[in-house]
């Protein structure tokens, strides 16, 4: 008896264990087929621009289109949008599909999407700016700026919260503590991991964390003696024309903004999507607080690239790449990304930034400075493949104009 019982039972397991693949493969199943798609084929996704490209950006101009309309196709995007700076002009600027979907507004180039992380570059040239004049050292430890961070195990500087390997942990992608938290200046967060031990001695790995540039957001506002978006909207912002960007608000109404969206399954909007949950970046300041267009990150990559904001020396400075103690480069440097592909048969540095939203890419901003060429692509759904769009309608401009240069 004990013997048949034993036998039941391990039957019983072994259906249920197998049953388990079989409900996840039905799941994925049953999310794609019931995914509605947004946009039917890429000649159906709607656009908007405020003026025709010069005839000799036509054909780039064109190959962008086709990009972005299948990209909107192929990833089941609500919205997106694009700009492209050649030297110091803005070449084309578009939108594509939809702001809102309920109300069917479309993409302009004016609509206002959140950039994630693609703060931190405009943040890194607030810090360039405080640096020369002279009211910020890259090596101080950080309690000389923000004295309201605790003492760690071993000390941090503004150079290591700025490359990303300071030890400070990350905010956990979408389920962040303050998401649901105001802050009125960036040093309120603080309270939500400033009393928390490093994960690893800084300087002996790198690690994104959001939230060390929440701690260099408060060392700008110290350093600058003024509240920390009012410094950005006088020092960076306004100088470079960039009308269009803002802090974002819970609390109030923002003209032009586009309705944020998540992928309900998988981490993909393929499967389809939902309005994202309300939250309030107040506390991420620096980190991520921004809303813009991709037209104003072009007038921001432009600026930096001709030296209209920066110096070039600390332009240099700020987009050297980092080295870990141990002599390895972290692919990084002070606020920017950095890498080095292939654009128009030549090997080329890219110098930008992309930008995640609850853990996943939402903007993409590129310049290249051998070339004088800047895209910005912003998407309203997390999970978008701004990169490879980015990166491909660079691609398309620089076989225009091969030779150009800033």
């Amino acid at each position: 008896m004990v013997k048949r019982r034993t036998e039941v039972w391990l039957t019983l397991i072994l259906l249920a264990l197998g049953l388990i693949p079989v409900a996840i493969l039905g799941l994925w199943w049953y999310m794609g087929a019931s995914a509605t798609p947004l946009h039917a084929t890429p000649q159906d996704v709607r656009s908007v621009t405020t003026s025709a490209p010069l005839p000799s950006w036509s054909e780039a101009v064109e190959r962008g289109r086709e990009v972005v309309r299948a990209g909107l196709v192929e990833q089941n995007l609500p919205g997106l949008s694009v700009a492209v700076g050649i030297g110091d002009e803005i070449v084309w600027a578009e939108g594509f599909g939809w702001a809102d979907l309920d109300a069917r507004v479309p993409v302009t180039p004016d609509t206002r999407f959140r950039i994630g992380t693609a703060s931190m570059a405009l943040t890194s040239a607030a810090v360039g700016l405080l640096l020369e004049k002279g009211r910020l050292n890259l090596d101080d430890r950080i309690q000389t700026y923000v004295p309201e961070l605790p003492e760690k195990q071993w000390p941090v500087t503004l150079r290591q919260l700025m490359g990303h390997f300071a030890g400070i942990r990350n905010d956990g992608g979408d389920e962040g503590p303050l998401y649901a938290e105001r802050c009125e200046r960036p040093v309120e967060a603080l309270q939500a991991f400033g009393e928390r031990e490093l994960l690893y001695e800084p300087g002996t790995r790198y690690r994104h964390s959001s939230y060390g540039w929440i701690v260099v957001s408060a060392a700008v506002e110290a350093a600058a003696g003024e509240p920390f978006l009012e410094f950005m909207r006088e020092q960076i912002l306004d100088p470079l024309g960039m009308r269009d960007t803002e802090a974002d608000s819970a609390t109030g109404p923002i003209p032009n903004r586009a309705t944020p969206y998540f992928p309900r399954f998988a981490s993909d909007p393929r499967y389809g999507l939902h309005v994202m949950r309300p939250i309030d970046y107040s506390c991420y300041a620096g980190s991520s607080v921004f809303l813009s267009t991709p037209g104003d990150l072009v007038r921001f990559g432009m600026g930096i690239n001709r030296g209209t904001l920066l110096q070039p020396a600390t332009v240099q400075r700020l987009q050297a790449p980092q080295r870990l103690a141990s002599g390895e480069e972290t692919g990084y440097g002070l606020g920017w990304d950095l890498e080095t592909v292939t654009l128009a048969g030549e090997q080329t540095r890219w110098v930008g930034h992309e930008g995640t939203s609850l853990g996943g890419m939402v903007a993409s901003l590129m310049t290249f400075p051998e070339r004088g060429i800047v895209v910005a692509v912003i998407s309203n759904i997390s999970y978008t493949d701004t990169e490879a769009m980015a990166l491909t309608i660079a691609e398309a401009f620089a076989n225009a104009a091969p030779r150009l240069r800033p």
